[in-house]
């Protein structure tokens, strides 16, 4: 993998994931959402980050960019 490569892949990880993110946001889809919560009480701490699914699809969407990316290349 190349630097051109890398560049493809990790910036259409980063657009697919901020683009689910925001589709959660816009149109109140819980799955799709980030929503850090953090309580506190007497024992410690939880917290919760919200949804991992638009970074999981995000990670699939890089993958495909990659093949299609060497693909075309080759």
């Amino acid at each position: 993998m190349d630097f051109k490569s890398f560049i493809v892949t990790f910036s259409s990880l980063i657009l697919a994931t901020c683009l689910f993110y925001s589709i959660g946001h816009l149109f109140t889809i819980p799955w799709l959402m980030f929503q850090p919560v953090i309580k506190f009480n007497q024992k410690g701490f939880h917290m919760f980050i919200g949804s991992l699914t638009p970074l999981i699809l995000g990670l699939i969407v890089c993958y495909i960019t990659e093949k299609i990316y060497i693909h075309i290349r080759h």
